[in-house]
């Protein structure tokens, strides 16, 4: 209840924040929007304290009374406006219904108050239209504030009329959303390519392409040829079709003497017009054919009118798709029927007022336009516009029937005698159209137009499909099925295999793991990561491309069968994942990082923005999960297919015999076992238990000693046995993909510089670098058994990003002082809103902690330059000493490092020697060979 002190209810409720997910999401498993508001003093007023509020709103917009809520039950959001509810729900409903105003069936959403923020919450709700989902929350949020306190500007009726106008030009017409519509029936992923119709079915190498209903497999000299109205009829008069006689002109005098020569009456219409526009029928004499010549001109693109002998009879559609008849509509001309008391132009409005007729092909049908035609028409009749027909009487208002033009469709799908039906499907094959409308004019369809008198008077390609779909009179076609049928026949897939890999650390190393073994078996990969967009080994775009748009451009790529996405915390938190599920979700790990960043402030939260690729997953799917990292293990539970575990756990640990049961009951993992001769990744399926490889025979393991990439290697492992990769082409590719710099650049990039052994990678955190950590105790031990002085100084190069925490910060550089003799700590070149210094103090705090604590570190030294630090560690080291350099510009780092040893020529940019590559940017990344 409020306070009775508490101030009156104002209108404060406001946006702070809009979000749009283009796919699964931390709220949702659909895409949805987000957005964030705050109530103000609304707070204290939830709906049943607002007297007259509920009422008002469901007067506004009668369709809140269907909605459920919470109750499971129809008026159930009515009951919660009675009973009290918070106004941000209240706008979360708006939003939907305002959705439903315009044809869009959205019915999900959840309002939940923003942790911590008295009067804040986050509102999330589905949308179909992006544009309209955001401008259904605007308007929403204007409503809820106008109905609390009214404000004489805010006319909601105009608000309501113009959004549903802008609904109605963004959305597809009615032939591309029932190409669309089918699509999704039959599990077919769409992509909107362009803000009109232009739509790409299916995805990667199985991707095809609709605009309207010309398709990919629509020939363009068929469309050609369709458009020229006089070739058209030659080549069905060549194959035996019925058609008028016809021929193009330039000039009325042609147009006269041809029309006599026809024979009276004739036809006058645009070579290249479509949707009736420019045509002149039953012109009775040569004045007439003056008169109609003008405008048919007009409406001519090239200049060239047809004249033709004027056939008699009913206008007929037939609709042929992939060269069989798939529906036949009888097109009436725009007409009104008088009623004996009201005006043509009253009947015409009230017609127009149809909730079915629209501007053009907005609407499955269009409204009639009293023009200067329309009226002479009506004159031609023996009436005026403001005169009053007789009851019954039909006052015909255009000639022609096409629906642009404000006609109606009957339905003769079925009533076609089987002779005209051959002859339709006989010229679209003759013109090559695989989707054609054919237009007949017969007295009777159900006759054979060879003996009626009927002919073909045009062949359209791109054929409307909404007087079919939406016939006024008779039953609707489902003309969408054939068109689906033609373009993914039975069996054909339309989808490509998706891997998607997130975790703290070691997605890309195991993206690339997983592409390199299926490049090895022939598939065309196309990958995503935070080095850019790579498709069959060829790098396309140079950048953090771990997010939606970049996995949306791999679905588009047409060379593309196999997709494996690096997914980051930052794209889903900002978008949501790029695509609607993935076969096989791969979570290596959740660690302390990036927290505190888009409202992510403890590791659990992170793990659950992660788990998004696990919810993911379909029923006949695979989540691959790292069983050693509990918050990974918990997600289990979030999987509807089945999981694959990955485990490093010693045989008889509590954790693998949990492992070893889920296998027993048919389920899968890959295991590390040891023995004498080292240790063996195994591969488990129920009782099948499979050697896949030696780790120390992995080129990326470094023998065994980079325990992150026996892990990443086991991930990966699990990922492509789960897609259907044998065991040999996975021993392969592991076998056969090792971290040098062009299959894997800067991850544990080994050179050797004048005899020292550094390494390059991309270590950035705390929890990486303990594992970096463990890589350089066991390689420095190596190195210092076999060296002459029996031991070597580790130096190290590190640094993490400005956004991280503070305590990060420190953690990272004391964690780095426990394994390395020397830290030289440098900075990033983009700071994240740190001043110059700040980052390199912290974590040098840290370091120097750890070293007041016993650890190794011995020397701590900054350089704040990446290439300056990098040549600072060389000098101040010697032969045989190991350096471990943590990079950001990797690629100018081992620029630099190739260019030791080398003398410089004169007019070579130093840092570019020993690349192969003329390197005028040090941020340049050499294409994959």
């Amino acid at each position: 209840m409020s306070d009775p002190a508490s101030p009156a209810p104002q209108p404060d409720l406001r946006i702070l924040s809009s979000r749009v997910y283009r796919g699964p999401n931390v709220w949702h498993y659909e895409k949805a929007i987000h957005l964030v508001v705050d109530l103000g003093v609304l707070e204290d007023f939830p709906t049943n304290l607002l007297p007259g509020f509920a009422d008002a709103l469901v007067e506004r917009l009668p369709g809140l009374a269907a909605h459920s809520c919470s109750r499971g039950r129809r008026g159930g959001f009515v009951e919660r406006l009675h009973e009290g509810t918070w106004l941000g729900h209240v706008a979360e409903h708006v939003a939907l219904q305002l959705q439903q105003a315009v044809g869009h069936d959205m019915r999900r959403g959840k309002t939940r108050q923003v942790k911590g923020e008295r009067g804040r919450y986050n509102l999330i709700y589905a949308y179909y239209d992006e544009s309209v989902g955001l401008a259904a929350g605007e308007l929403a949020v204007a409503l809820v504030n106008d109905l609390v306190a009214p404000d004489p500007a805010f006319d909601f009726a105009a608000e309501l009329e113009s959004f549903i106008v802008r609904g109605e030009r963004t959305a597809f017409g009615p032939s591309t959303q029932a190409i669309v519509d089918e699509a999704v029936s039959r599990d077919i992923p769409w992509i909107r390519l362009n803000t009109s119709s232009l739509v790409q079915l299916g995805q990667g190498v199985h991707a095809q392409r609709i605009r309207a209903t010309m398709t990919s497999k629509t020939p363009s000299v068929a469309v050609d040829i369709a458009g020229n109205k006089e070739l058209t009829l030659t080549l069905l008069a060549a194959a035996g079709l019925p058609v008028p006689r016809s021929k193009a002109v330039r000039t009325v005098e042609d147009a006269v003497r041809l029309a006599s020569r026809t024979g009276f009456p004739v036809v006058l219409k645009p070579l290249d017009g479509n949707h009736g526009r420019g045509v002149m029928l039953d012109l009775a004499d040569e004045d007439e054919v003056r008169a109609a010549f003008a405008v048919a001109y007009e409406e001519s693109r090239g200049g060239w009118v047809m004249v033709e002998s004027f056939i008699t009879g009913r206008d007929y559609r037939c609709l042929v798709i992939g060269g069989r008849i798939a529906a036949i509509a009888e097109r009436v001309p725009a007409h009104v029927v008088g009623d004996g008391s009201s005006t043509v132009t009253e009947l015409v409005e009230r017609t127009n007022a149809d909730p079915r007729r629209g501007v053009g092909h907005e609407k499955v049908l269009t409204r009639i336009t009293v023009d200067d035609a329309a009226v002479a028409l009506v004159a031609e009749q023996g009436l005026a516009m403001d005169e009053v027909p007789a009851a019954g009487q039909t006052v015909q208002l255009t000639l022609t029937g096409n629906m642009s033009t404000g006609g109606i469709s009957i339905d003769r799908t079925f009533e076609a005698h089987p002779e005209n039906v051959e002859i339709a499907e006989e010229a679209a094959r003759v013109v090559g159209l695989d989707i054609a409308g054919i237009d007949f004019i017969a007295p009777d369809i159900t006759q054979p137009v060879r003996e009626t008198g009927g002919a073909i008077c045009e062949v359209n390609a791109a054929p409307g499909f909404r007087m079919h779909t939406h016939p006024t009179e008779g039953d609707p076609q489902y003309v969408a099925k054939p068109v689906i049928d033609m373009l993914f026949p039975p069996g054909t897939p339309s989808r490509i295999p998706i891997i998607a890999v997130t975790g703290t650390n070691g997605k890309t190393t195991t993206s690339r793991m997983i592409a390199h073994i299926f490049k090895g078996i022939g598939r065309k990969v196309g990958m995503t990561s935070t080095d850019g967009v790579v498709v069959d080994e060829r790098l396309l775009i140079r950048s953090d491309a771990s997010g939606p748009r970049s996995a949306k451009m791999v679905l588009q790529n047409p060379r593309v069968d196999f997709a494996v996405f690096e997914v980051a915390r930052g794209g889903i938190l900002r978008e949501g994942l790029g695509y609607e599920r993935n076969d096989v979700g791969v979570v290596l790990n959740v660690q302390p990082d990036h927290l505190g960043l888009r409202g992510i402030d403890t590791v659990e939260q992170l793990a659950d923005v992660k788990a998004v690729v696990v919810e993911a997953v379909p029923r006949n799917g695979f989540a691959v999960l790292n069983a050693d990292d509990p918050l990974v293990r918990a997600m289990r539970r979030k999987c509807s297919g089945r999981v694959v575990w990955f485990t490093l756990a010693e045989p008889g640990s509590e954790i693998r015999e949990s492992v070893d049961d889920h296998c027993r009951r048919g389920g899968r993992a890959v295991v590390l076992e040891h023995s004498d001769l080292g240790d063996m990744i195994v591969v488990l399926e129920g009782q099948r238990k499979m050697q896949l490889a030696w780790t120390h025979l992995l080129p990326a393991t470094f023998g065994g000693r980079a325990t992150m990439n026996v892990q990443n290697a086991m991930a990966a492992a699990a990922a492509a046995f789960a897609a259907g990769a044998s065991l040999h082409d996975i021993r392969q590719g592991l076998r056969t993909f090792s971290t040098s710099y062009y299959l894997s650049p800067g991850r544990l990039n080994e050179v050797t510089v004048e005899g020292r052994t550094v390494i390059v990678d991309y270590c950035h955190n705390a929890p990486g670098m303990r594992m970096l950590g463990d890589f350089v105790d066991k390689t420095a031990d190596q190195l210092a058994a076999a060296s002459d002085l029996g031991r070597v100084t580790r130096i190290g190069v590190i640094s993490t990003a400005g956004d991280r925490r503070d305590d990060d910060m420190r953690e990272l550089g004391h964690i780095a002082a426990q394994h390395f003799d020397v830290v030289v700590v440098r900075e990033d070149d983009a700071l994240r809103g740190r001043t110059r210094g700040e980052v390199a103090g912290l974590v040098t705090e840290g370091a120097r902690t750890a070293m007041a604590e016993g650890a190794r570190c011995r020397q701590l030294e900054t350089v704040l330059d990446e290439i300056d630090a990098t040549r600072h560690a060389i000098a101040r080291s010697n032969s045989g000493d190991l350096i471990i350099i943590c990079v950001d510009r990797h690629a100018a780092v081992m620029a630099e490092l190739e260019s030791y040893g080398r003398q410089a020529q004169p007019g070579v940019n130093r840092e570019s020697e020993g690349t192969g590559y003329a390197v005028a940017d040090p941020d340049f990344v050499p294409p994959a060979p």
